[in-house]
């Protein structure tokens, strides 16, 4: 019997914990980010969860081009524009009879296949998400495949959230590339965060290599689970976080960012597709999958409010890059002071209340 995996956590105030500001070098963050960009994905975007393309049109936007996804009676994921090639109606709107799509407005039928006015796109089903290969937008060579992270095996259970914010895909990867930022900024998820190693700056590292390894405590009330976690990011808009040591070994949380267009505002809008795979080796975890209709709910509003509020730290850092690109935060520094500054130390007294 493995050993009771909980641990009572001390009470620490918010304002006690240990700075990591001098841990979270923005070079380093910014290296590792630029790596994971330059790495193959084969034009792949993820749109939704494999649960969201069922038994009705299922439409996504990447990069301003409306997609619709169905399934045909087999069961077979199909993808395409969601422009009606007759006079442009809204496939999302459409009805799937007999594994085929029919448009609304004058009962146009789509098998799947392309045709001359009507492109069919590659889909992929992985078994938790659905991905849409985009050559056009993509512009890379084309693969046959996605770049899926290793995932664990059964038994295992798995819940998919998402959200959109104002910003790029590489912001809400960067997010993922600082995890010192964990246990200040999620303190209702996360203590006791120290990572132990990061990647050094160094353009041509080896991608089994490229990672970050951190330990830290899962929160459940005012208990805690230890783990020691990896984050590594496969291609530019995946960042996984595999457990590789305590409760749950082998368990991912899978972020994948995927840019809709630009907002009526003319700020960029992205999508976080979030998948968390859980599994255990504990005996106990076959009631766990027997109650999975209950457990998925908490498991994604879990991951809500964590990209609730990492949303806004991915926005955040889209508005410093913008402002640093036409030279708006350059007005507000000494004339011969540093080019940057860290956040100032709080005032005397003072106790920031801790989010979420």
């Amino acid at each position: 019997m493995k050993a009771w995996p909980f641990q009572l956590l001390p009470r620490i105030e918010w304002s006690r914990q240990r700075p990591t500001v001098g841990q979270a070098d923005p070079s380093l963050i910014a290296a590792a980010l630029a790596r994971s960009q330059r790495r193959p994905s084969g034009n792949w975007y993820v749109v939704g969860a494999s649960t969201d393309v069922a038994e009705k049109p299922f439409g996504a936007t990447v990069s301003g081009a409306e997609l619709v996804c169905w399934r045909d009676s087999e069961g077979t994921v199909h993808a395409g524009p969601a422009r009606c090639p007759h006079l442009g109606a809204d496939l999302c709107t459409a009805v799937v009879d007999a594994g085929q799509l029919i448009c609304p407005w004058h009962g146009l039928r789509l098998t799947g296949r392309g045709r001359p006015d009507w492109p069919a796109l590659p889909a992929f089903d992985d078994g938790v998400l659905v991905w849409v290969r985009l050559d056009r937008i993509g512009g890379e060579p084309p693969t046959d495949f996605p770049v899926l992270p290793a995932r664990p095996g059964d038994p295992r259970i798995s819940a998919v959230t998402s959200l959109t914010g104002a910003c790029e895909p590489a912001d809400i990867i960067a997010n993922r590339m600082d995890p010192w930022h964990g246990a200040w900024f999620h303190p209702y998820s996360f203590a006791r965060l120290e990572v132990l190693s990061a990647p050094p700056e160094d353009p041509g590292l080896a991608e089994d290599e490229d990672r970050f390894l951190v330990a830290v405590t899962f929160h459940i009330g005012r208990f805690g689970v230890p783990v020691i976690a990896e984050f590594t990011s496969p291609e530019p808009r995946t960042l996984t976080m595999r457990i590789v040591d305590g409760e749950g070994s082998g368990s991912v949380v899978e972020t994948h960012a995927t840019p809709n267009g630009v907002g009526p505002d003319g700020r960029p809008r992205s999508t976080v597709i979030e998948a968390v795979i859980a599994h255990s080796d504990r005996p106990g975890f076959a009631h766990a999958l027997r109650a999975q209709s209950v457990i998925t709910p908490f498991m994604r509003r879990a991951a809500h409010r964590l990209w609730r509020d990492d949303l806004e730290y991915a926005e955040r850092l889209r508005e410093v890059n913008r402002q640093d690109a036409d030279g708006t935060a350059a007005l507000l520094r000494p004339p011969d002071g540093p080019t940057a500054a860290g956040p100032p130390p709080p005032a005397a007294g003072s106790d920031p209340a801790p989010r979420g």
